[in-house]
């Protein structure tokens, strides 16, 4: 669930010329009389939960006989690419997925069909950092999907040997088990990192700025300005590069894309991250060490703030096309596939719903009862500013995390020139 935009401002100009004839086109979305629903789902669908989609699509043919369903998986990397690309066109899907820090730019530029929250499961309870992504001026344009949220994950048995008694609760628990680790495990292996954080990896970065009390870019008025400089993002990175020194021996220079693999390796005590990747450690298929299977355990991270840290609260939604002439069908599929049984059914395979109601139904002892907890916290999400694209696809906050990691610009310093590169951009459409 680690979402990169694609999409560039400029084919979203296009797009603005091209949505207005398709929402008057059709104001219902064409009927039941035949015909097919294309459905575009990212493969996490397709990987972790087919059943859900496989019933949903029952269910809704069922409900508008002859209608078939086709669903049509896309990769993160190139989903955005295809869509700017067929939506240039006549022929769009009907229902597309998007991550949560991708909506901003299509939902001002019309790309996307209001819809009504009350027609759908839950909406009064909707996660914030999902329901949010979809709103602009009072209305709605996408509905939650499902989210993810980061946790600490460490190795039970590396903590029993270096006699450390369970997981951390506080960060000064947290910061005595990795000397304790550092101290065991370290003298007799140099590659040994009490704690995996390499340097480029924003999104634990931008977590110790959000405990802090800093914001990535707050809004003034009908603008956002980046705010990395100010004294309290300052401190959570400051805090952050402490960490990195202390516990961390490997390159700065790198994500954390690799996580896993580099886990899986086997000179690592603890590390930052999702829940699958605990189980994907072990994995061979991508370099994961199978003896290390059950050795990994998840706890909620805890922040310098003495709060719980913040986790990015990563995730997907599901929009209408403005250009769809089947509106009312996409939104019945979409309605069948979020409601209260099926978030039941996400919940089933490891993943956070996308409602609070349902969050207390992740088991607590659970691998994923520590992201529920840490998801209830509130989070954190980038900034719902149009040029956030511009701003990732940059690698502006990793190429300034390189920096202060490897020593060649101090916090404030490299914080300031992020500061004016994000300006630049981040209000562009």
């Amino acid at each position: 669930m680690t979402i990169r935009m694609s999409s560039r401002p400029v084919v979203l100009a296009l797009l603005l010329s091209l949505a207005a004839a398709g929402c008057s086109s059709s104001s219902g979305g064409g009927s039941d009389a035949g015909g097919k629903l294309t459905v575009w789902l990212a493969v996490d669908a397709q990987e972790s939960w087919p059943q859900l989609v496989q019933s949903t699509n029952d269910r809704f043919t069922k409900a508008h006989p002859g209608v078939q369903v086709e669903v049509q998986y896309q990769q993160w990397p190139t989903k955005n690419q295809k869509l700017d690309a067929v939506l240039a066109g006549k022929n769009v899907p009907d229902v597309v997925e998007m991550g949560n820090s991708e909506t901003t730019n299509y939902i001002v530029n019309n790309a996307f069909a209001p819809i009504d929250p009350a027609r759908f499961d839950q909406s009064d309870t909707w996660l914030p950092a999902l329901a949010d992504a979809c709103r602009n001026d009072g209305k709605t344009y996408c509905v939650p999907y499902y989210v993810g949220a980061r946790v600490g994950i460490y190795r039970t048995d590396l903590f029993t040997q270096a006699g450390v008694s369970g997981a951390p609760k506080t960060y000064a628990e947290l910061t005595s088990a990795l000397d304790k680790l550092k101290n065991t495990f370290g003298p007799g292996d140099p590659n040994f990192s009490a704690l995996y954080m390499p340097g480029r990896y924003w999104y634990a970065a931008m977590a110790f700025v959000k405990d802090a009390g800093g914001e990535i870019a707050v809004k003034d008025g009908n603008r956002w300005k980046s705010s990395l400089s100010s004294s309290a993002s300052v401190a959570g990175l400051t805090e952050w590069k402490r960490l990195i020194d202390s516990y961390y021996v490997g390159d700065r220079a790198k994500d954390n894309s690799d996580e896993p693999a580099v886990v899986g390796q086997g000179h690592v005590g603890a590390f930052y991250g999702n829940t699958w990747e605990a189980d994907s450690a072990s994995d061979p298929s991508i370099g994961g060490d199978p003896k290390l299977k059950g050795k990994f355990d998840t706890f909620p991270f805890p922040g310098p703030s003495g709060k719980l840290l913040p986790p990015f609260l990563g995730g997907s939604t599901l929009a209408v096309p403005a250009k769809s002439t089947r509106k009312d069908l996409a939104n019945d599929w979409i309605k069948m596939f979020t409601d209260r049984d099926s978030q039941k059914a996400l919940i089933a395979a490891n993943t956070l719903p996308n409602n609070t109601t349902q969050m207390a139904e992740v088991a607590a002892g659970g691998i994923n009862g520590p992201a529920a907890q840490a998801a209830q916290t509130g989070g954190w999400m980038t900034p719902f500013a149009p040029g956030w694209t511009s701003v990732e696809k940059s690698n502006i906050l990793p190429e300034m995390l390189e920096r202060i990691a490897n020593g060649k610009a101090s916090v404030q310093d490299a914080a300031k020139d992020a500061d004016k590169r994000i300006d630049a951009v981040l209000n562009e459409r």
